[in-house]
């Protein structure tokens, strides 16, 4: 069966705590959407901010294959549909598609709209009517519906065929608390189905823990339609999720989805839009997260690289995600061989490979988690085998931060390297200690390594290993760099640091991360 996908991620979405875009975001997802190839995307709520209203005009520059749908309330009581500003509203969008909401619940009819249930229903009519009018595709939301239908079913109905009347093509029901169960929703979907000839659609909320399974108790029930969002955002605990939703349609279930039936670019378009919105990745993600085939134990490991069913459910490749073989102290020589052993020819080196594995152990046992920091594990490796290259050596470093009072604190860096036969000691100011030694490391070795200004830090982070220490404690820092190659590809990689100081530990973070670079500019 062939599912339409209505993405609410730039409208709905942007209603989740946190999240945030710009005009400029919005496009830019927009386009994502597009290229990931959903049906429906819809863009906002023209009436109710300037943002809204310049999206709808400037999306219309870009030649979009999907449809774009302006969102609005049915119109108010005591204003004919026409004369309403919320209605010229979506039709100034001039988009091929507008979704109504209306009311469904008698009591919000009464006492939110205070208006009679025969006033709502002739403000759904006439809203829609208007819509069809003018030419657009009306899809009908009916809010709060499987609340009401379970209240009050012969109203509820009522108001879906006040829309189909009037010309709606979907009507789409609304678990808008999110409190429904999958089984209250397949009932009240097949009830409907065989009430209406239009598409039946599902728009879920998580408050329950159960979008995903609601919508798709719907779709089995004969709903076509599914509303959602990209990675699940949205108000209180979130929209449904579109991401698992599109694979277990198409992945477990065979149903069609998005327009080339392609899910390659799922992992891509999910992480584009955390990355647009300023949010962090979600690493158990379904499908698309980081960890969502990593593996960890060393008995899974060899059983995966074996036969990858044993511990996955579906070709990450498939989702456009990869498998990660973790490293660390729970993982077994497999682990160790799956990472690096043929990088290394180590694959048959059994010996070697357990005393990689038991220098990882140690380092665990010291704080040290690899499982984030490859590169810092290629160099332990490289290190245990004798394939290691020291590119410099340090003399000393010092770092000075000077506070006075109503004034912003000063910070300086020393650093002093052996590099090759020259001694280079370069002193630098940054943002705060650790940018201030970063740009001093920097600039010591840039006139021997040109490549290293494709080196960027974008992510760092400092936790406390034993807190019962307090102050005291000792700290990992697990930083993330990217790499800027010269055929315009970029790598992403991470290294680590633990120390009681924390200085100490960035220092051995970024130090990695410029080793392994030149490790790997070096061709080794």
């Amino acid at each position: 069966m062939r599912i339409d996908i209505y993405d609410t991620t730039l409208r709905d979405g942007t209603q989740g705590e946190g999240f945030n875009l710009s005009l400029s975001d919005k496009l830019q997802i927009a386009k994502k959407l597009d290229e990931l190839g959903v049906d429906y995307i819809e863009g906002g709520f023209p009436l109710s901010n300037p943002k809204d209203e310049a999206f709808f005009k400037d999306v219309r520059t870009m030649n979009l294959r999907a449809k774009v749908s302006a969102f609005g309330m049915t119109r108010r009581r005591g204003v004919r549909a026409e004369d309403d500003p919320g209605m010229r509203a979506l039709l100034d969008a001039q988009t091929p598609a507008i979704t109504i909401v209306g009311k469904t619940s008698p009591f919000q009819v009464e006492h939110v709209l205070n208006v009679t249930r025969e006033e709502n229903l002739a403000m759904i009519g006439e809203s829609v009517a208007l819509m069809v009018g003018h030419g657009r595709e009306v899809i009908y939301d009916a809010e709060h519906f499987f609340d009401a239908y379970r209240v009050d079913r012969g109203y509820a109905l009522a108001t879906l065929k006040a829309a189909e009347d009037a010309g709606a093509v979907v009507l789409c029901l609304c678990d808008t608390n999110g409190g429904s169960l999958p089984e209250q929703i397949a009932e009240a979907v097949r009830d409907v189905r065989s009430q209406s000839k239009a598409r039946i659609g599902i728009h879920t909320h998580n408050d329950a823990g159960l979008a995903i399974a609601n919508a798709q108790a719907a779709i089995a029930a004969g709903a076509s339609h599914a509303q959602g969002t990209i990675n699940g955002v949205g108000e209180r605990c979130g929209n449904m999720d579109l991401i698992p939703l599109i694979a277990n349609l198409n992945l477990k279930l065979g149903h069609d989805v998005l327009r080339d039936n392609d899910l390659s670019r799922l992992t891509e378009v999910s992480r584009f839009v955390y990355e647009v919105a300023n949010m962090n990745l979600v690493n158990g993600q379904p499908y698309v997260g980081s960890s969502a085939f990593a593996h960890k134990g060393g008995m899974h490991v060899h059983a995966v690289l074996k036969h990858p069913s044993t511990y996955e459910h579906v070709d990450p490749n498939k989702v456009g995600n990869a498998r990660k073989v973790l490293v660390s102290e729970l993982g077994g020589a497999s682990n160790i061989a799956a990472k690096a052993g043929a990088k290394f020819d180590l694959l048959a080196d059994k010996d070697m490979l357990r005393r990689v594995q038991q220098r990882v152990q140690e380092l665990e046992n010291a704080g040290y988690h690899f499982e984030a920091a490859d590169a810092s594990f290629e160099l332990l490796v490289r290190r245990e085998i004798g394939r290691y290259q020291k590119f410099f050596e340090l003399d000393h470093y010092r770092v000075n931060v000077l506070k006075k009072r109503d004034a912003e604190s000063y910070v300086e860096a020393s650093v002093k390297l052996l590099v090759g036969q020259s001694l280079e000691h370069r002193v630098a100011e940054g943002n705060g200690p650790i940018d201030a030694l970063y740009r001093a490391l920097r600039q010591c070795l840039e006139p021997h390594h040109r490549t290293l200004a494709d080196l960027h830090l974008i992510d760092y982070k400092v936790r406390v290993i034993n807190s019962r220490d307090e102050s005291a404690a000792a700290v990992r820092v697990v930083a993330e760099f990217r790499r800027d190659g010269p055929d315009g590809k970029t790598e992403h990689f991470g290294t680590i640091g633990v120390s009681g100081n924390v200085i100490d530990a960035s220092w051995q973070a970024i130090t990695d991360a410029v080793e392994y670079d030149l490790v790997r500019d070096a061709g080794l």
